[in-house]
């Protein structure tokens, strides 16, 4: 064997342990990610279609109904079926998460089930169609067949089409849900609403501070720039109890506004609207002045100085040369507080009204409360694809220029 071959294995086997080594430097943060985020984000996911309550106590029942038309009710064979299998539920513990189950999607199915198995027909029943009628009219509804045939499981849309006010019929047909039990799209055009405007009044108030803490010297910014930091230091619970302090009807800022003969009397800033909107700019403030000013720190001034000897007026030499260097921090701060407000849970939930509470709401609502883990994923779902979507957006935003 030649030195030169010699040389180019020890080169390789060198590379490989370099490559070896390096692997082995980033395999903890990368078995982090997967714990932290990769693994329950993929539950989220799997939670979000997951439909195998019904599949697995009616096991004859779905498959029978594979094949219905959903136009007309099942024949005999269909209702003996189910009977059998709501008998073997009741016997195994599998019939209480069915009928919950079902009971998501036809209200009253849950008692119409544990009515039935409470009077199971006899073995000589001539009809068990007519005995199943009998003891609830509802047998004799086609949308309880439906939700039976369409939870067939073991995964389903129906969460997810749940999650935005749809549902399927016993037909098979994806509609509308009736307007009465509709109410996650208002929930979500309020979340994005909500999100929106408080993302413009952080422009609104951000831009300016940063714009002043990028203008002055170095010895009097930093020391301003840890005023804009302070709330990062403070508990997002004690922010937002201060600001009930502080709006309530006799709190400073109602006094303020009486002494200041600004307002007769006290007038509510809390419980609603005005309130969540007041507390979130507070909180989410920082998120847009600080990635704003350090793309501020790194413009030259010597840009507008050049602008004005060219005869650019201050107003029209900020907007044509000023304001477009700073396009990618007013979008990555505009990213990250709509982003983040999206998700707000205890700053809406303390200081919002009953009719300002966000997505995120409900979906503590449906994961704690009423134990329906599978629509709190998938409105949890539909929040992450709207925040996906949105980083397309900046993505596609800073990758051209704004202005």
């Amino acid at each position: 064997m030649t030195d030169s071959h010699v040389l180019g294995r020890q080169l390789h086997a060198s590379n490989r342990r370099r490559h070896l080594t390096s692997l082995a430097l980033v395999a903890p943060l990368f078995i982090f990610l997967i714990f932290s985020y990769g693994f329950p984000i993929g539950t989220m996911l799997w939670q979000s279609v997951a439909d195998k309550e019904v599949g697995t106590a009616f096991p004859q029942t779905v498959a029978a109904l594979a094949s219905w038309d959903g136009k007309s009710l099942p024949d005999e064979n269909v209702f003996r079926l189910l009977a059998a299998d709501i008998k073997k539920a009741r016997a195994d513990e599998t019939l209480a998460p069915a009928a919950r189950r079902l009971n998501y999607d036809v209200s009253g199915f849950r008692e119409a089930l544990f009515r039935t198995a409470r009077r199971p027909p006899p073995a000589d029943t001539a009809s068990v169609k007519d005995f199943l009628i009998g003891i609830d009219p509802a047998w004799s509804n086609l949308n309880y067949w439906g939700a039976i045939r369409n939870a067939a499981g073991p995964v389903s849309l129906y969460y997810l089409l749940s999650a935005i006010d749809l549902r399927t019929d016993s037909a098979g047909s994806i509609g509308a849900k009736p307007e009465e039990a509709s109410i996650f799209i208002d929930i979500f055009i309020r979340t994005f609403e909500m999100s929106l405007v408080v993302t413009l009044l952080c422009v609104a108030l951000g831009f300016p501070v940063a714009y002043l803490l990028a203008s002055l010297p170095a010895r009097l910014a930093y020391p301003l720039l840890v005023l804009v930091l302070v709330p990062f230091w403070t508990s997002l619970l004690v922010r937002t109890a201060a600001w009930v302090v502080l709006l309530q009807n006799r709190g400073i800022v109602n006094h303020a506004l009486v002494d200041l003969h600004i307002l007769n009397e006290p007038t509510a800033l809390i419980y609603n609207r005005l309130g969540a909107y007041v507390a979130m700019t507070h909180i989410l403030l920082p998120y847009f002045i600080l990635p704003l000013f350090s793309v501020m720190k790194g413009i030259s001034p010597n840009y507008m100085r050049a602008a004005a000897s060219l005869g650019a007026r201050p107003i029209r030499a900020f907007i044509k040369v000023y304001l477009p260097q700073c396009a990618s921090g007013i979008t990555a701060g505009c990213l990250l507080v709509f982003t983040v407000a999206i998700g707000f849970y205890i700053t809406p939930a303390l200081v919002g009204g009953a009719a300002d509470q966000m997505i995120s709401y409900y979906i503590a609502f449906y994961t704690n409360t009423a134990a329906n883990w599978g629509l709190a994923c998938a409105l949890s779902v539909w929040l992450l694809a709207a925040t996906f979507i949105l980083y397309v957006v900046y993505s596609r935003l800073v990758a051209r220029p704004i202005i």
